[in-house]
């Protein structure tokens, strides 16, 4: 078991980054406890997501896109290019942290084209990384470990300040009893869409939550074991399996190795989920017992520059730099972990509609195709806006998706699947009942959002 983990913590260190960092200090920041109830089940709602496509993928060695595409080619393709539109703007991940704020470098230059300049810096350091890397997937796992331990540590010292500690009572109560604060009224023009995008990145929202999925193969879980590794020099065999479909033995053995690869399957999203939630917290009660009693808020150019100075008001400048530093870890990392994982995905795609085109390469090779693709989409939208609003952009487009996604793979896991497997392999009741009402809440929010950007 403990050899096998890695992927939760890949899914750990990537949600840290994609939203928990900006987008729900801001909403507590500015309303206080009104909405922090809805975290703890936001986050929730990802283990019955993330359980429908790591079963999958372990019972078939498939990656969930593949599943996708079988269930109808016309609804794949439209969701695929769903997925290239949400991550044109990833850019701004990689332009959000701080190091322009903690270097001051290139002298003399704006703070906005030194965000670009450090922007630049670390997407030439990643992609160098990437190509020198023999398997891709090991050094994200390695790099995704140092970050999550790094930012956990920072944030669990920055809550040891006073100021921070005197708020507990108060705050953690807010966790399930919700106070609207006096004297605030809800902003439905300016803020549905960032209580949409802090609602959707509780956990790893709208497309990065199939990436789950490719990190279980390179993990060699389950029947991904059979696959081989994308960017190794020898691959295994990652073609599609024909569409009489596969159907594991009805054996005892089978049933007692699946059992084993089940609990794993659990342990290892509850560590994702378990760890990011406990990382968003943090943030909130930080956001929380600073910057709500002074009014002072995020900004799409600026996402973490009021929280480095309340750091640096309470602990000095060290205490700048320490905000900064885990600023920087959490949002550089999520450009490089998102660009390896969309890069896969196109891979699988190709090789899903155009197979004998596809065949002309070798796998990695079209992985490599795709990565530099990727790298050059991100140069070219970095200076494009500020990059709040490049993420707010993905956001939207990336929850259509998931409320899309999460009906197909209830249809897929419960409907059209079961009548090929084994009894031991069909999913449960409570698999039935958690992956419904996670469909049940994202139709809702997407109703919800609807009506306020109707009303405007």
């Amino acid at each position: 078991m403990w050899r096998a983990l890695g992927p939760g913590i890949v899914w750990m260190a990537l949600a840290q980054g994609s939203g928990e960092l900006v987008w729900w200090p801001y909403i507590v920041a500015k309303y206080g406890l009104g909405f922090l109830f809805l975290l703890i089940p936001a986050c929730l709602l990802q283990y019955p997501l993330n359980y429908q496509i790591g079963s999958y993928t372990l019972l078939t060695g498939e990656s969930v896109w593949q599943a996708l595409v079988r269930l109808n080619r016309w609804f794949g393709a439209v969701l695929w290019l769903l997925m290239t539109v949400s991550f044109l703007w990833l850019g701004g991940f990689v332009t959000a942290g701080g190091m322009a704020e903690l270097t001051g470098r290139p002298a003399g230059w704006s703070l906005e084209h030194q965000r670009l300049f450090w922007g630049h810096v670390f997407v030439a350091v990643f992609v160098i990384a990437l190509l020198v890397s023999r398997v891709v997937y090991l050094l994200i796992e390695k790099v995704m470990l140092v970050v999550s331990l790094a930012t956990l540590a920072g944030l669990v010292m920055a809550c040891l300040h006073p100021k921070v500690r005197g708020t507990a009572g108060e705050f953690f109560l807010g966790l399930v009893r919700p106070r609207w604060p006096a004297g605030r009224s809800w902003e439905g023009a300016t803020d549905a869409t960032r209580l949409l995008t802090a609602i959707t990145f509780a956990g790893l929202g709208g497309f990065w939550t199939l990436f789950y999925s490719y990190w279980l193969r390179e993990k060699n879980a389950g029947m991904g074991a059979w696959f081989g590794r994308i960017t190794s020099p020898i691959t295994g065999r990652p073609e599609v399996i024909p569409d009489s479909g596969y159907c594991p033995e009805d054996t005892a053995e089978s049933a007692r190795r699946w059992q084993r690869w089940r609990r794993y399957l659990l342990v290892d999203i509850g560590i994702g989920i378990g760890g990011n939630l406990l990382t968003t917290i943090l943030t909130c009660w930080l956001a929380y017992a600073l910057l709500y009693p002074e009014r002072r808020l995020p900004s799409d150019a600026q996402p973490v520059e009021v929280q480095r100075q309340f750091f640096a008001a309470s602990w000095g400048p060290a205490g700048g730099v320490l905000f900064l530093v885990v600023a920087t870890m959490f949002l550089a990392d999520t450009w490089l972990t998102t660009v390896d994982a969309v890069s896969r995905v196109h891979t699988d795609i190709l090789h899903a509609y155009f197979p004998r085109a596809a065949r002309r390469w070798p796998h990695r090779t079209w992985y490599w195709v795709f990565t530099v693709l990727a790298t050059g989409i991100t140069c070219a939208t970095m200076p494009m806006a500020p990059p709040g609003e490049l993420i707010l952009y993905s956001s939207v487009v990336g929850f259509i998706g998931t409320v899309s996604f999460s009906a197909a793979l209830l249809i897929w896991n419960h409907i059209v699947l079961p009548h090929r497997l084994p009894a031991y392999a069909r999913p449960g009741k409570i698999s039935l009942v958690g992956i419904s009402l996670a469909c049940a809440a994202y139709t809702v929010l997407a109703a919800a959002y609807a009506f306020e950007q109707l009303r405007r």
